[in-house]
């Protein structure tokens, strides 16, 4: 099975409906995991659902969106794509709903945070699929080593600890702060939460240019980046995935990652601490969350199958083999507790219970496509020698409005 998912697509069994499904591919390793996953999840369903088959196309994370959007144009939308934004799709009236696609029981059980991450005007059209979040990584080796006891709790904590690490160990980045255009607007947004704020205001709007993020922003330039706490690298030019590297290789000290550091780190010897995203004046009142979405497209009119397949899908334990298979949270209650009081993930419980009162990006608004790339190719500026974050966020905030009422 899992070889004949190795191509553009297969279908398998016999039935009255055949569904064209198209996902992504999670491993990063090059490896078949993915396909496996897809295989014995849907050999699996087609034999309580015979009258259903489901056809599986597997596409790299770099390729799955691109491939999913020239279908859908071509007028040839799958049935079910698992992919990184819905929102264009639910403008377009492409999309069924959540309530027209699950069972009561299956739309009730997703987290609050991903529920309102996948409405578009307070109708639910994503489905979170798998989730993530942040914490503090810390290196415990470098705080013995620097002599510090406590976890940082606030932002002079942060500053104080980094001076430390300069001071008294070899670490190269007392603090990594990857601003550089990979994913600037993750991190970005991890620090104007811890901050107070975010990318929107209570109804919705964009307020990245408010003067709490510039406050924020101000904060980070003058205590972390000017006195030199943030490595050889100037943060505009520093991507994640050479942050994450670096804490690897035992050279950073602090960074926000997510839970796929942890089992990274591990294997490269790395003794990791982590803790709550510190704030202005104790813990961040939120840290930010994440997820990958699965929808149904209508143009097959295969409604009621869709449904009976996303149903199965989000089942325990399908949810479980997959967050398990790649480091990555459940997006569902009852999966997450269960994940939670098993102790072989006992790593990931910090990552379970901040998820819950987390905040993810304004997906929900077309937008926030053009809006995410300024982020990334500009936030650097602003704490760069001379920059200005005032300037840059209110440049950044006045695109976004424009950008939003074109919606």
């Amino acid at each position: 099975m899992t070889a004949a998912l190795a191509g553009c697509g297969t279908s398998s069994g016999s039935g009255d409906v055949t569904l064209k499904l198209v996902a992504a591919d999670y491993d990063v390793a090059g490896g078949e995991s993915s396909k496996a996953y897809w295989a014995d999840l849907v050999a699996e369903f087609e034999k309580t659902n015979p009258g259903i088959k489901v056809d599986v196309q597997i596409e790299s994370w770099n390729d799955v969106d691109r491939k999913v959007a020239e279908m859908v144009k071509a007028g040839k939308a799958p049935d079910v794509a698992q992919i990184g934004a819905y929102a264009d799709y639910a403008a377009a009236d492409k999309l069924y709903t959540a309530d027209q696609l699950l069972s009561i029981p299956v739309q009730s059980n997703f987290l609050a945070p991903l529920v309102d991450a996948g409405e578009q005007k307070r109708v639910q059209y994503g489905l979170p699929f798998v989730a993530s979040t942040r914490l503090l990584f810390y290196n415990k080796k470098l705080f013995n080593e620097a002599g510090i006891k406590d976890t940082p709790q606030t932002w002079d904590d942060l500053q104080a600890d980094a001076v430390k690490l300069k001071e008294q160990t070899d670490a190269k980045y007392p603090f990594a702060l990857p601003l550089g255009p990979e994913e600037a607007q993750a991190e970005t947004m991890m620090w104007l939460l811890s901050g107070g704020e975010g990318y929107v205001d209570p109804v919705g709007n964009y307020s990245i240019g408010s003067k709490t993020n510039i406050s924020t922003f101000n904060w980070l330039k003058t205590n972390l980046v000017d006195k030199e706490l943030t490595g050889p690298v100037a943060p505009g030019k520093l991507n994640r995935k050479d942050a994450f590297a670096a804490f690897t290789r035992g050279e950073v000290g602090m960074l926000n990652g997510h839970p796929s550091l942890m089992q990274a780190a591990a294997k490269a010897g790395i003794d990791v601490g982590t803790v709550a995203l510190p704030g202005r004046a104790g813990k961040a009142k939120s840290t930010m969350g994440v997820a990958d979405w699965i929808m149904g497209f209508k143009q097959n009119g295969h409604r009621a199958e869709v449904g009976t397949f996303l149903d199965f899908v989000f089942s325990d334990k399908n949810v479980l083999d997959f967050a398990d298979q790649n480091d990555l949270l459940p997006s569902t209650i009852s999966a997450s507790e269960a994940m939670e009081k098993d102790p072989k993930h006992k790593d990931l419980r910090e990552f379970l219970r901040a998820l819950p009162t987390s905040e993810l990006p304004p997906v929900g608004k077309t937008s926030w496509a053009k809006v995410s790339e300024n982020i990334k190719g500009n936030i650097g500026k602003a704490v760069e020698p001379g920059g200005s974050p005032a300037i840059v966020l209110e440049r950044i905030g006045r695109a976004a409005a424009t950008a939003e009422s074109a919606e």
